[in-house]
């Protein structure tokens, strides 16, 4: 990777351009709305859904906590973006305690991994205009069966509408996920080069991803075209990183895989 990399060092216009339009070919995501023939998909309304066991892990587990959701906030109207009060609001009254303790996120703690959350279209038939109700869809991924979970939040009322279960659904890492990938790679032999390409860069020791500009992209594995590790991409969160030094170059690391449900790292090259 080494050879590749310094290919790339100090070109950051042209390493900037490269990402970008890397990006676009390589994050073909199939979004909540569109599942392939190998998702399998469970919908449930108001209240029903992904209540599954609390997996036995052979020890005991304290309750976990759940906060009770916080007071209105500030509000948009109609069509406007949501707010952050209204964010953090549709978060809260999304993840109940059945759903915070049966499910895992990226780091291995219980509860699920937020991947984002947006506007709720309104429905066809319910006549929402400028001072229609306010919903937001929020999307977790829960790696403890490769779950993508979406519930739908009435922001009037503070109820769960609806809840949608995928597997096989893989829409783009969110921050969070994007640096837990690059610990993962960090922290891995095959990181090895990417660390020696920024102590070049920077002089410096890579330790943290803190010290780097991130962005991720999803990888779907194809039969044949990758190591056997990876095989399971596509089920499995699987997560190709874009590494900049923080107001320096970009450092390639495109042809490493962090499959975060396993949390191990492949090279496609190797």
């Amino acid at each position: 990777m080494r050879s590749a990399v310094h290919r790339h060092l100090g070109k950051v216009v042209a390493g900037a351009a490269i990402a970008v339009a890397s990006t676009a070919v390589m994050v073909a995501v199939t979004l909540p709305g569109s599942a392939g023939a190998d998702e399998s998909d469970g919908r449930q309304k108001a209240g029903g859904a992904g209540q599954q066991a609390v997996p036995g892990q052979g020890e005991a587990v304290a309750p976990g906590v759940v906060e009770e959701a916080p007071a209105e906030g500030e509000k948009g109207k109609g069509n406007d973006p949501l707010t952050d009060d209204e964010m953090k609001r549709a978060e809260q009254l999304a993840v109940n305690r059945q759903l915070f303790n049966a499910s895992e996120d990226v780091e291995g703690e219980r509860g699920p991994q937020r991947v984002s959350i947006d506007l709720a279209e309104p429905e066809a038939d319910s006549g929402a205009g400028a001072d229609g109700p306010r919903r937001a869809d929020v999307t977790f991924y829960d790696y403890r069966d490769d779950t993508l979970v979406t519930r739908t939040v009435d922001l009037d009322t503070g109820k769960v509408v609806e809840t949608t279960n995928r597997q096989g659904v893989q829409p783009p890492p969110s921050r969070a996920e994007s640096i837990e990938a690059a610990s993962l790679l960090i922290a891995d032999p095959l990181g090895a080069d990417l660390k020696a390409d920024y102590k070049d860069a920077t002089g410096k020791e890579l330790t943290s991803p803190d010290q780097l500009r991130l962005s991720g992209g999803i990888y779907r594995a194809t039969p044949g075209a990758q190591p056997a590790v990876l095989d399971k991409c596509g089920e499995h969160r699987c997560v190709r990183l874009f590494t900049k030094v923080k107001n320096g170059s970009w450092i390639d690391t495109m042809s490493l895989v962090i499959d975060l449900s396993t949390r191990k790292v492949a090279d496609l090259d190797g």
